[in-house]
């Protein structure tokens, strides 16, 4: 959704209240592309500082399936968006860049709200999501998920540094 800033622009001191609905069902990024299961319309507050300096606070959630790291099963990861910033309207695209202000959501005298929330779960994505904290994972050999117990897999781990060795011991079961 965007919200045109022009109007509050024009009358120094003003405030505006926009429920901005979330469009999105994916979340797409370089990281890939994960649903979206629950999302609830973002509180915008606009006011108008003066000095052409618009206030934007904005605060809601959204909720995305991420899969666990270890067994792949999706987990629900709620994103809490809750911004409160001070943008100089009279700074060109070019003065933000240079001053390492990346705001890509205000484009000329519109807000968009969509590139704020992607941002937001950027910005907070998890290092790690786990669908619990002792989650045993996957099988590596046959890929059963060792949650729902365990495979008839061999677990054993040979020593790497004693590689040589058993490729020694192999041939011989060869002839």
């Amino acid at each position: 959704m965007l919200i045109d800033l022009s109007e509050i622009l024009s009358i120094e001191g003003k405030t505006q209240v926009v429920e901005a609905p979330v469009s999105m069902d994916f979340f797409q990024s370089k990281l890939g592309s994960f649903p979206v299961i629950e999302k609830k319309p973002i509180c915008v507050t606009l006011v108008n500082t003066g000095k052409k300096v618009v206030k934007i606070e904005a605060k809601g959630f959204i909720t995305l399936a991420i899969p666990c790291d270890k067994c792949l099963k999706d987990v629900p990861t709620e994103f809490e968006i809750d911004i409160s910033e001070e943008i100089d309207m009279k700074a060109s695209r070019e003065d933000r860049i240079k001053d390492l202000d990346e705001i890509n959501y205000v484009t000329g005298c519109s807000l968009d709200v969509e590139q704020l929330v992607h941002n937001e779960i950027l910005i907070h994505w998890p290092l790690r999501v786990l669908c619990k904290e002792d989650c045993r994972g996957i099988c590596p050999k046959c890929g059963k998920d060792l949650n729902e117990g365990s495979c008839e897999c061999d677990q054993t781990s040979p020593d790497p540094r004693m590689a040589v060795i058993s490729d020694i011991f192999s041939k011989f079961k060869e002839v």
